[in-house]
């Protein structure tokens, strides 16, 4: 009995392998342009706060596409619906959430991959050794806080704890 050998035709190999390279080539093209959107954050913040700065550039260290807005952040966080006993010292918007306060860039992120019907995320005060309260100035200090999860009805949880 013979065996069949069959020859595999070089053109459509090089087809079939083009083909699925351009599958996955647009899938990533894909995935890079919904983040494009999910990276541009606004933070509003005093002119003269160094510790607001210091947030901003731990955001834009973490691939976010920062609008800084010098003019107080009241206003902000009134029309994102933050409950003034979550504030700190500036007040961002993300894809429609309020993130207040020195909320790692991590944590924005798992929000924004978790899409929860919530207001949005909060570091009350200014605690040591979170993003932009973590430079020299505070002596490697760490304060233990917590990343705050407030629902719609301005009820808060534990997002994640930093200890």
């Amino acid at each position: 009995m013979k065996k069949r050998i069959e020859t595999i035709n070089p053109v459509r190999r090089k087809l079939v392998g083009s083909l699925a390279c351009a599958a996955l080539a647009m899938s990533f093209t894909r995935s890079a342009g919904a983040s494009v959107e999910s990276e541009r954050i606004d933070v509003w913040k005093s002119p003269t706060c160094g510790c607001c700065k210091d947030w901003i550039t731990h955001l834009e260290a973490n691939g976010f596409s920062v609008s800084s807005f010098d003019v107080g952040n009241s206003e902000a966080r009134k029309r994102l619906g933050m409950p003034v006993r979550f504030g700190s010292c500036h007040t961002a918007e993300v894809q429609g959430y309020a993130i207040e306060g020195h909320v790692p860039a991590r944590e924005i992120y798992r929000l924004l991959e978790d899409k929860p019907n919530v207001i949005g995320l909060s570091v009350p005060a200014m605690p040591r050794g979170s993003p932009g309260m973590d430079g020299p100035a505070y002596g490697g200090v760490q304060d233990p806080y917590d990343v705050l999860l407030i629902d719609s009805n301005g009820m808060a949880s534990v997002f994640q704890s930093y200890r």
